[in-house]
């Protein structure tokens, strides 16, 4: 039995793939356009998703769609006439698309799968929708290690639904309580995002970054004026600072008067007031999240949680949940987005709709780590490296290993591209740029000289789970990336006097452990666990790092440049080792250094990131 899932036309469009209640395959559109947040039927995630399970469009047996545009469309309709006259001109807008396209998905949906797969196939007879929030919580409660879970679902907003409470059990997994647009935590916060200068579903996780330079001063001024938050979580927004639900702003004049602050254009500098606004609505979402899931425990009984939908990338708040302890466990699913809705659909179409039973599971997961895209043979990125113009040496695993360890213990950033590629926005090993958390610099060079990113930005560690609780005030699991905790205390140190200059951050004092490049600004990391089950090589790698310098943690941020998608092939990989200053590559068993590449290829590839 095998199933198909789409999520598209919205943003982070993707595809993923289940057979026989395997994963089999899953990836971002974005990923082979290179078009970051690629919104465009996922063709050519299609295309690699039955290319890596080796089967023809005849064996598919249901493709599911993630969400239901008709309820969409009900909801723009609704929305308009309720606030009509005002909203016109977004509608004005809207409607050519819909009367266009999205009214007709089922019709638009069969001709881009015809697209790809020219031989008949009977697309119009497999087709199935789901809804925007059961994907969600499909995608979080089948892959977890549950039996029975409480699934908490938060995002912008669905068809109407913005949060929802699914209760999953066995292969049963049905939505009890919703709330509903335009009520939505994901767009309280999405409302700053844009109030502070940065782009709506894709700028979020700076705010959450930003957060901890500032105060939560205004966190009164929101739950007078924004919301209103009543003991068990659920909420609602006052409308009137808001333009969303209108407008093509996310907030108005009110709401720039109530703060005292007009929108940040994006050149602009930060101030501290904005550092304070990001840690009000930061910290209002934790309380929000809390009190959410303290009801949802007491009302339940149960005590394991699911989260899925675009909040649940809130580490921050994930880890305060973790702490609160009203779960015994939480699992949270990698690709809480738009795009894991393509997985939620699946396995909706497999386990909800056709009724098959989950496979058993027997590691911590059924996500596999979440190296769920392409890789590619040695012989595979020799070829295409070499056709590239780069120039390597091919290493046994030991010498590979002990070459890039030794690279990370001097000081030097690594590009590291070994086996599948991550599904879902983090890198956890397999696209990564690696580097040395002990160096005082590292934060700066990585954001300025290879990220081309804000100062401010924090990265993350990688640590072998069996050392996780020497390095920080954390004892579980958190493979992928979300889930925030401390350094531990005895790995805490004394401020020198430049900390601000070391780190590039003008009048902020910086807290020093023994690794700093990784410890934000309130002594916060965000952890990866890495495991010699889901990522042998990576962890062989950290084993070796931390038998050179006593270290098992390393800096992990994404193996791109900012506006750029997570690297996908070979030469996507080369072309950003040449254009910044990642100073070492290793792709599968090839080593390259940058002193020994074609100083006029490095010259046209530095050339080509300035333009971007």
């Amino acid at each position: 039995m095998i199933v198909l899932g789409i999520s598209a036309f919205y943003h982070d469009s993707a595809a993923a793939l289940v057979c026989d209640g395997q994963i089999v395959a899953a990836a971002q559109e974005e990923r082979f356009t290179r078009k970051k947040h690629d919104a465009a039927f996922p063709a050519n995630a299609l295309r690699f998703c039955m290319e890596e399970a080796g089967i023809t469009a005849a064996q598919i047996d249901r493709v599911v769609f993630y969400d239901k545009p008709f309820l969409k469309f009900e909801r723009l309709l609704e929305t308009y006439l309720f606030f009509a006259p005002r909203g016109f001109s977004s509608f004005r807008l809207a409607l050519p698309v819909w009367l266009r396209e999205k009214l007709f998905l089922r019709r638009l949906l069969e001709q881009e799968l015809s697209a790809v797969v020219p031989a008949p196939a009977e697309w119009a007879s497999k087709l199935l929708f789901s809804e925007h929030h059961l994907s969600h919580a499909a995608s979080a409660f089948y892959p977890s290690p549950f039996d029975k879970a409480a699934v908490l679902t938060l995002d912008g907003v669905g068809e109407w639904a913005t949060s929802s409470l699914a209760i999953g059990d066995g292969t049963d997994l049905r939505i009890v309580k919703e709330m509903h647009f335009p009520h939505s935590l994901g767009l309280l916060y999405s409302a700053f995002t844009y109030h502070l200068g940065f782009k709506v579903n894709s700028g979020e996780y700076k705010v959450m970054g930003l957060a901890p330079y500032g105060e939560p001063r205004y966190a009164a001024q929101i739950r007078e004026h924004l919301i209103d938050i009543k003991p068990d979580g659920s909420f609602r927004l006052d409308m009137k600072y808001f333009n969303y639900a209108v407008g093509l702003t996310m907030t108005n004049a009110r709401f720039a008067a109530l703060f005292d602050l007009p929108v940040r254009k994006a050149e602009d500098a930060l101030t501290q007031r904005h550092m304070d606004m990001a840690a009000s609505v930061q910290a209002v979402t934790e309380e929000v999240v809390i009190r959410l899931a303290r009801s949802i425990a007491k009302e339940t009984g149960l005590r394991n949680l699911c989260l899925a939908g675009g909040v649940a990338l809130n580490c921050v708040a994930n880890g305060k949940l973790q702490r609160d302890g009203c779960f015994d466990n939480i699992w949270i699913q990698p690709a809480a987005g738009d795009a894991g809705g393509a997985l939620g659909a699946a396995l909706m179409g497999y386990h909800g709709f056709l009724k098959q039973e989950r496979v058993s599971c027997t590691t911590m997961d059924r996500m596999q780590g979440s190296y769920l895209g392409p890789a590619y043979t040695q012989a595979e990125i020799e070829r295409r490296l070499a056709a590239a113009g780069a120039r390597f040496d091919v290493l046994g695993d030991t010498e590979l290993i002990a070459t890039c360890a030794d690279e990370l213990a001097q000081g030097r950033a690594v590009g590291w591209f070994q086996g599948r590629m991550e599904f879902g926005p983090r890198a956890l090993g397999g696209r990564s740029i690696l580097g040395d958390p002990r160096a005082p610099s590292m934060q700066s060079t990585l954001n300025l000289k290879v990220k081309f990113r804000e100062s401010f930005r924090p990265f993350a560690p990688s640590v072998l789970r069996e050392d996780v609780q020497e390095w920080f005030d954390f004892d579980g699991d958190s493979p992928y990336m979300l889930m925030v905790s401390e350094v531990s205390g005895k790995r805490r140190k004394p401020l020198p006097e430049n900390a601000a200059s070391l780190f590039g951050i003008d009048k902020l004092k910086v807290p020093r452990s023994d690794i700093p490049a990784v410890t934000h600004v309130d002594y916060s990391a965000r952890i990866q666990t890495v495991y010699a089950e889901t990522n042998s090589r990576y962890h062989a790698l950290l084993s070796e790092f931390k038998r050179r310098t006593g270290c098992p943690v390393l800096v992990n941020t994404s193996f791109n440049v900012r506006g750029e998608p997570i690297v996908n092939t070979p030469e996507d990989a080369f072309r950003c080792f040449m254009g910044t200053g990642i100073e070492a590559l290793a792709i599968g068993n090839c080593y390259l250094r940058k002193e020994r590449q074609d100083t006029s290829l490095q010259a046209s590839y530095e050339n080509a990131f300035e333009l971007d």
